[in-house]
């Protein structure tokens, strides 16, 4: 079951837009970080995700620093993470599985790309 996703993306319109998506499907809670730094303090300070939904290019801290800081904490390590980004060279997508993150979307994408992924990292 999906109850609280972490969306971390430097744009308010993408946070809305995810909003409105997995209310619509999953009824789930969405939390915002607008950038890296941000995220790590969100999961370290409130209930665990139950799924991250990453941009790559951010301030303060960039999604990829954000993946490798994640993998450190081994608490951390079993939250699957959703690469969505407009970085969609093959060395991007490479670094950011390597790094930890479950899938890789690029932007602009389809809403059921986005919920057919998230139904098989639920089963």
């Amino acid at each position: 079951m999906l109850q609280e996703v972490l969306v971390i993306d430097d744009s308010e319109l993408i946070h809305q837009m995810y909003g409105l998506m997995l209310h619509k499907r999953y009824n789930c809670h969405l939390e915002k970080a607008f950038n890296g730094r941000e995220g790590l303090v969100k999961l370290a300070s409130k209930n665990r995700p139950d799924l991250v939904l990453l941009d790559i290019n951010m301030p303060v801290m960039d999604g990829l620093k954000f993946l490798e800081t994640m993998q450190e904490d081994k608490s951390l390590i079993q939250i699957p993470v959703i690469i969505i980004s407009t970085e969609g060279k093959e060395v991007d997508i490479m670094q950011g599985l390597r790094l930890g993150a479950t899938a890789y979307i690029i932007k602009p994408f389809k809403e059921d790309d986005l919920i057919e992924i998230i139904e098989k990292i639920k089963n």
